[in-house]
């Protein structure tokens, strides 16, 4: 703690703000915290402000997920913190550490139903890790370094609920210095436990999640894989958890996965589940696999204990940190005879025939074979259209990828096929929208990404319904000079939602066409740069073009690429089956 001092509320609040080590905050002004935001620039703070408060909450929560640090938004009280409310929710199910401050009507009104009043603790209750309420200025500072403390042990969202009168006045208080954990390896029995069913593991595979890139744990992760000779599959939408040059990593589980990783992990004798929850919508069949171990011993680790068995039956878990248990179990295995050993050769080998076999299916793969999407091609040949199969542009842009390179994905069909197009050599690489999976999240993620990491080019991933909703969020980008890319797939619909009108509704389609104007032409208006690819050929260029503007001349472009109508698996073959329908009028209609 500092001295005591006497200052105002807002000093406190900004205070603190700069202990915590607060320089860009997401957000629209507002007259409910503008004593504070006028003393934001001495205090070495920017706001950042953007079109849309859902986009700052989306680019704090990549700001976060890019740097480690806390992302924070903020708000006008009312409806510009109910907008908020979907990206937090995204932000918690990446545990990223976002402090979203919500200004509250003033404390005489409340109950009234003044203007913009509303009950902002309720409405973020079930997507933050803690809420404070400063139910008094002189606990300004406190409550205020609570919340970011919070934010990072808790691994998520946190709330600062203020009301705004409590910004005025006059207060004695001190700055709190800020609390970080050093967290363990987990307990010496599990750890004892976890390591004498891997050294009896004929055929060990690892499962690298979130938490080895939260930890910082990808070395440890690496060294214990070698330690083991064990193949490294990525969790779901966590592509950046293992460098995809090692020769024992195999791609990601889950919707659109890598088949390399899915027949592997089959194999398993033991599942090091080794920072990951083991979300239902990452262990899914997929291509035709039910590939999840029904045999395998589970052991899991997680920062977490309440994630501990909480999807899949485990045998050991791990309460602790990713980076640490991975060391841990290392130092447990250094100088232990283990089963392994003897058929490490033999498991190389397999790795190396699965991920060939991967490779040369997907360089083959050109287009998807449901019946809808061959009635789409022959229409394209027909007409002799220009329009693009979505795979053959993921590989051309997979080709063209820059080092270093962060990317961005929003939710929908050609996305999620993207992932098993998307490989990295470095953590804190990829940002997807995770089990919330909601749309618009690639672009202001990404602007967030950017603004914490400026030196690292930056792509973001949208399918044309998802980039409707968040597309004006180029305005932001240009009138701040934070220059991004993004990828636009315009395939005219609501791709993933089509796909189980066409599996299960007999191809009755409602509500799912989306005919637009060129999204190029749009982003030209809004001051970026916009190209339009139609031909293959064009796509790679594209994209070096489009990067060598941002990271040379700080200019955003915006990529738009002619798409075809096909469509790649459903997302939930688990949630939907064929309709019944009893009454006459509608029997046709099965």
């Amino acid at each position: 703690m500092s001295e005591p001092r006497k200052m105002t509320p807002s000093e406190a609040f900004v205070e603190t703000l700069a202990a915590n080590g607060v320089t860009e905050i997401f957000g629209i002004m507002g007259s409910a915290f503008m004593d504070a935001m006028d003393i934001f620039a001495p205090a070495g703070i920017k706001l950042i402000p953007v079109v849309h408060e859902q986009g700052a909450a989306h680019m704090a929560d990549g700001y976060a997920r890019a740097s480690g640090r806390h992302g924070v938004v903020i708000g006008q009280n009312g409806p510009g913190i109910s907008n908020c409310v979907t990206a937090i929710a995204a932000a918690f199910w990446a545990h990223s550490p976002v402090v979203m401050i919500t200004p509250e009507a003033g404390t005489t009104g409340i109950g009234l139903g003044g203007f913009q009043e509303a009950n902002q603790l309720p409405m973020f209750q079930e997507f933050t890790k803690y809420q404070a309420h400063v139910n008094n200025p002189a606990r300004m500072a406190e409550l205020t370094g609570r919340a970011f403390d919070r934010a990072m042990s808790e691994m998520g969202p946190a709330q600062l609920n203020i009301p705004r009168d409590h910004f005025y006045g006059e207060i004695e208080t001190e700055i709190p210095v800020p609390q970080r954990l050093d967290r363990g390896p987990g307990g010496t029995r599990s750890l004892d436990e976890a390591a004498a069913l891997l050294a009896a593991a004929e055929f060990p595979v690892i499962v690298a999640g979130g938490g080895v890139v939260f930890s910082g744990g990808v070395a440890q992760c690496r060294e214990l894989a070698e330690r083991l000779g064990a193949p490294v599959v990525n969790s779901y939408q966590h592509n950046d958890s293992f460098p995809a040059s090692h020769p024992q990593w195999c791609g990601p589980l889950g919707y659109q996965g890598s088949k390399a990783a899915m027949r592997l992990i089959a194999k398993a004798d033991v599942v090091l589940a080794l920072g990951t929850r083991l979300g239902p919508f990452g262990t899914l069949p997929q291509h035709g696999m039910d590939y999840w171990p029904a045999t395998a011993k589970i052991i899991q680790v997680d920062a977490d204990n309440t994630m501990l068995g909480l999807v899949k039956k485990i045998d050991v878990g791990i309460c602790g940190d990713a980076r640490e248990a991975a060391a841990a179990l290392t130092e447990r295995l250094r100088t232990r005879t283990l089963a392994c050993d003897a058929t490490r050769d033999r498991r190389a080998g397999e790795i190396r025939d699965e991920k060939a076999a991967w490779e040369k299916e997907l360089g083959g793969w050109i287009h998807e074979t449901d019946p809808y999407s061959l009635d789409m091609i022959a229409e394209h040949e027909k007409e002799a259209d220009s329009w693009l199969h979505p795979r053959q542009v993921l590989r051309e842009l997979e080709n063209a990828l820059p080092e270093r390179v962060m990317v961005s994905t929003d939710i929908g069909n050609i996305n999620s096929v993207a992932h098993s197009y998307l490989r990295f050599e470095e953590p804190r690489s990829f940002f997807a929208p995770m089990s919330f999976g909601n749309c618009g999240y690639a672009l202001p993620a990404i602007i967030g990404a950017k603004v914490a990491a400026p030196d690292r080019p930056a792509i973001a991933y949208a399918g044309d319904g998802a980039w409707g909703m968040s597309m004006v969020e180029v305005m932001t980008a240009v009138r701040h000079d934070i220059p991004v890319t993004a990828v636009v797939f315009h395939n005219r619909q609501w791709g993933a939602e089509k796909k189980n009108q066409v599996d299960f509704y007999n191809r009755r389609f409602v509500a799912g066409e989306l005919e637009s104007e060129s999204f190029a032409g749009i982003a030209q208006a809004m001051g970026a740069e916009g190209i339009v690819a139609d031909s293959l050929d064009e796509v790679g260029p594209a994209l070096r073009k489009a990067v060598d503007a941002q990271m040379n001349d700080g200019r955003t472009t915006v990529i738009e690429v002619m798409c075809s109508r096909e469509l790649g698996d459903p997302f939930r073959r688990d949630a939907l089956r064929k309709p019944v329908r009893l009454l006459e009028k509608y029997r046709d209609y099965v």
